[in-house]
């Protein structure tokens, strides 16, 4: 299993970062998801599920992702989503906004990726902490990006 949280300050607004995470900004921090539907829409949130389309390389990837936990106030925003990837991998990933002020924001990405048999585990070995590091720095410095550009708008 391997496990990750990381956190940062962006210098833009809460309410400006969590709009990228809607449905219809998705692919502007995620660019690698090239389909997301909605298959059940729950009331709160929770228990919602898409059909995600996924790209690495020439394959495509595609999952049921489900919203685990969902909190949208003022000064707090979180988003926890679960999915089985390849029959190979359960992944669970948590983003989290907190309010420090107007113009800045906690930025935390947290998760856990556990290999579901032998295939998935070797692969979670040989493929280590450090190109995760990479990937979860990749998606923080994107979302960054994306919320610099979103607050000059």
């Amino acid at each position: 299993m391997i496990k990750w949280h990381e956190e940062r300050i962006i210098p833009v607004n809460i309410e400006t970062i969590w709009t990228l995470f809607e449905l219809e900004n998705i692919q502007r921090i995620m660019p690698n998801v090239v389909e997301n539907k909605v298959i059940e829409k729950k009331e709160g949130v929770v228990g919602s599920k898409y059909e995600q389309k996924y790209k690495e390389g020439k394959r495509i990837e595609t999952y049921i992702v489900e919203d685990l936990e969902y909190e949208n106030i003022p000064d707090k925003k979180h988003n926890k989503i679960g999915f089985t990837l390849a029959k190979a991998f359960q992944v669970e990933a948590a983003f989290t906004l907190v309010k420090v002020d107007e113009n800045e924001t906690r930025f935390i990405y947290q998760g856990q990726n556990t290999g579901l048999n032998f295939l998935g585990k070797t692969l979670l070995k040989l493929g280590g902490e450090k190109n995760n590091k990479k990937v979860v720095t990749d998606f923080m410095d994107r979302v960054e990006e994306e919320a610099l550009v979103e607050a000059k708008k």
